[in-house]
């Protein structure tokens, strides 16, 4: 008798169908009113679980109500005038259920008026002068008294067994929120190693790499100088070497500031401003289609403690990449700042959402990996240098998918840094990263 139950047959159905079956073949056998009654109930009792379905507000009422209704005519159908019947227990059916179904007080109101019904058939006995039993009002009023036990018993185990689930619910709620954020702590400590070691490769390969760069810029500016009146085409040449080796070395400029140590100087900052800024950074440095911002600020936000300008370079590199994703066509930016929580910390909650193309699930889990990006032009360094700084911020930062709410393209990434009372570094632990 629960709201849940499946629509087929279960063995708690042929229970029922088997005790009321042992029922109609008790006498009166050949009473036909009886045996219809009997396959009502039988019905009800089946397609019961479909109309808590069809009627989750008052299909539980109607359940009771109509079995009261049958309780009722098989008792008139079994005995001379109804208060002789041996078949008054079936009143315990609706009974029960209510107790099933509501709490203390309503399960009383339903006994009270199961019990009034029975009554009633009093009433007609003593209209119809018929002679009672001798201590027949006793065993009456012992029924009614064994249907409001049964009721309370049942609802005390009832609301218990409900209280149990709901605790077992909540239980399970909170396992799978603690187990959604370990793995996303996992998936950022695993982010965060191979963002250090893939630093200290970087590191090495720079430091390699840079001193035989200025032998051959160097090489290279003092043959320009020698040739450049003699033979203008290998000056030229040597002009190129010249590029290109200054351009290798401001790719591995940017390695190093990738590998290097963050230092940082955090204070009590408003996360809106430096987000306004790289806005307007952004936007006065962009040269493709016209890209409507559309911002929504919570209002009174308390301070974050962040480096100012590291976090003015996350805002950026994300607001540019957002920009460059919406560069065929028209674009909308949308940025939502609101205080969120990660467990008990809380902190400021910045997203960024734009309306471009999207990214593929496939490569969710390599775009904050250094060296990867899917430009035409581009060493793949700006979100891992993102993570990174974010990490340093002690704050998170992940992708909500590839689809936008209402199922437009597009993608949003979700910083999240800590409240300044929650976010200071320790000294000694900001000199021991130093």
């Amino acid at each position: 008798m629960s709201a849940e139950r499946q629509s087929k047959l279960d063995w708690m159905d042929v229970l029922w169908l088997l005790f009321l079956l042992g029922l109609a073949l008790l006498p009166p056998v050949r009473e036909i009113h009886k045996q219809l009654i009997l396959v009502a109930i039988g019905i009800l009792q089946l397609l019961e679980g479909r109309l808590l379905e069809q009627l989750p507000k008052r299909g539980r009422s109607y359940a009771v109500l109509l079995k009261i209704l049958l309780a009722m005519l098989l008792i008139s159908h079994t005995g001379e005038v109804g208060i002789n019947s041996s078949y008054y227990p079936i009143l315990y059916l609706p009974i029960v259920t209510a107790a099933v179904y509501f709490d203390a007080w309503v399960t009383l109101g339903w006994t009270l008026l199961a019990s009034a019904a029975y009554c009633s058939y009093l009433l007609l006995a003593l209209q119809q002068e018929y002679e009672l039993a001798p201590g027949a009002e006793a065993e009456l009023a012992l029924r009614i008294l064994f249907f409001f036990l049964a009721a309370m018993v049942v609802n005390r185990f009832a609301t218990e067994n409900r209280r149990q689930t709901r605790r077992y619910q909540m239980l399970a709620e909170q396992f799978a929120k603690t187990n959604r954020e370990l793995q996303q702590a996992q998936a950022e400590a695993r982010r965060s190693e191979r963002l250090a070691a893939l630093g200290q490769l970087s590191a090495g390969l720079a430091h390699e790499i840079r001193n035989p760069l200025g032998i051959i810029k160097g090489s290279a500016e003092m043959l320009n100088q020698r040739i450049q009146t003699a033979e203008p085409l290998a000056a030229e040449l040597a002009g190129y070497i010249s590029t290109e080796v200054n351009r290798l070395s401001a790719l591995v400029s940017r390695f190093l500031d990738f590998a290097r140590p963050l230092r940082l100087e955090a204070r009590e900052c408003a996360v809106p401003e430096i987000v306004d800024r790289a806005l307007r950074a952004v936007a006065a440095n962009w040269n493709g289609p016209e890209v409507k911002v559309e911002r929504r600020y919570e209002r009174e936000l308390p301070p974050a403690a962040v480096d100012e300008n590291l976090c003015e370079q996350v805002f950026v590199n994300l607001i540019q990449n957002a920009y460059d994703a919406m560069s065929e066509t028209v674009g909308r930016l949308r940025i939502s700042i609101a205080l969120a929580a990660r467990g008990e910390r809380r902190g400021i909650e910045v997203q960024v959402l734009d309306s471009g193309p999207g990214i593929p699930p496939e490569l969710r889990e390599q775009i904050f990996n250094p060296f990867f990006t899917t430009k035409k032009s581009g060493v793949g360094l700006g979100l891992s240098l993102v993570s990174k700084i974010v990490d340093e911020h002690r704050g998170s930062i992940e992708l909500l998918g590839g689809q936008r709410t209402g199922g437009e393209p597009g993608a949003c990434f979700v910083i999240f840094l800590p409240l300044a009372e929650q976010a200071v570094v320790p000294e000694a632990e900001a000199a021991s990263r130093a």
